[in-house]
């Protein structure tokens, strides 16, 4: 057995490498730009996202219950972006390719729990504006901030047990051939393949947990789109149809840019080259969380105003200062 894939045997005959290689980036030409564009927008994820949770946190105008759940989007996106994008640039800059088996899982686990949280904190935005639009009057009394909380944290702790019972599956598997990750970090699909023993359970999490992570969440969202539509369509007045229409862009352009890529490429499956189907992965996991905050910030009026009280307010404590 190569130092590679030198193992420490614990439950009588189970397997665990040393080491995994994430092979994901290797072989990828001038793949040092995609590193510089990597380092970008993480720094851009950093500052936006935590612009829109300081904004939130400070403007009492902003805590209301839609504000609770993109609060709780833009931590997400800030973890789950943490939790990915440095190792990757790790991986890319300093061609460290070699990761141990307990960092792997502690990749693996945090990176799929937290682009959990995101589509369903996606969700939850979608069933705020289902109830804003479809029964306007009973509004404050079904979404409130208590129940938006309530909802937030089942969420959290259902995708943290979830994710946590695939990492626990990944430890009783034996690893006693390959250790070569075919993806760009330590993904749950490829590593379960790598088994030598039954690996049963994570075959079934490996088709289950995709099915509750993203597509729960996108046909949720087609079925509060619908309602909306339809109630659209009973507003008489075309202004009146056209400001509530105006209230969902925001929301829309998030659900396109986070599940398109990824439907994208599921649909197309292997007749995509694999370096392709990487690449497309890759930014369709860390352009979201940065692309999330510039949209909140252009296209919600309420934000749009929360910025120019700050501005305004800071200006006049500058003019104070200097007189």
């Amino acid at each position: 057995m190569s130092p590679l894939n030198s193992a420490y045997f614990t439950n009588g005959s189970i397997v665990h490498p040393d080491f995994f290689y994430i092979s994901g980036f290797a072989g990828i030409p001038h793949i040092e730009y995609y590193y510089i564009f990597t380092c970008f927008v993480y720094a851009l994820t950093l500052l936006g996202n935590t612009f829109v949770m300081f904004m939130i946190y400070t403007d009492r105008c902003l805590h209301s219950p839609k504000y609770i759940a993109v609060f709780n989007l833009a931590l997400c996106d800030l973890c789950g972006s943490t939790a990915f994008i440095p190792p990757l640039i790790d991986t890319v800059m300093f061609n460290s390719h070699l990761i141990s088996f307990e960092a792997c899982l502690a990749n693996m686990y945090f990176v799929i729990c937290f682009i959990s949280l995101q589509s369903f904190t996606l969700a939850v935005l979608s069933y705020d504006r289902c109830v804003a639009i479809c029964v306007p009057l009973r509004y404050n009394e079904i979404v409130t901030s208590k129940s938006i909380l309530v909802i937030t944290v089942t969420l959290w702790i259902f995708a943290g047990m979830a994710i946590l019972m695939a990492v626990m599956f990944i430890t009783t598997l034996s690893f006693c051939k390959s250790t070569v990750i075919n993806s760009f970090y330590c993904d749950h699909g490829p590593i379960h393949l790598l088994a030598c023993n039954d690996n049963t359970p994570s075959a079934v999490i490996n088709w289950t947990h995709p099915v509750m992570i993203l597509w729960c969440p996108v046909v949720f969202i087609i079925c509060t789109y619908i309602c909306i539509a339809r109630a659209l369509l009973k507003i008489a007045a075309a202004s009146e149809r056209l400001k509530a229409m105006k209230t969902c862009t925001s929301h829309l352009i998030l659900v396109s840019v986070f599940y398109l890529p990824i439907c994208i490429t599921k649909a197309m499956g292997s007749s995509m080259h694999q370096n392709t189907r990487i690449i497309n992965m890759s930014l369709a996991t860390f352009l979201p969380p940065v692309l999330n905050p510039i949209i909140y910030t252009l296209k919600t009026e309420e934000f749009r105003q929360a910025i120019k009280k700050l501005y305004r307010r800071n200006k006049i404590q500058i003019t104070v200062r200097n007189k």
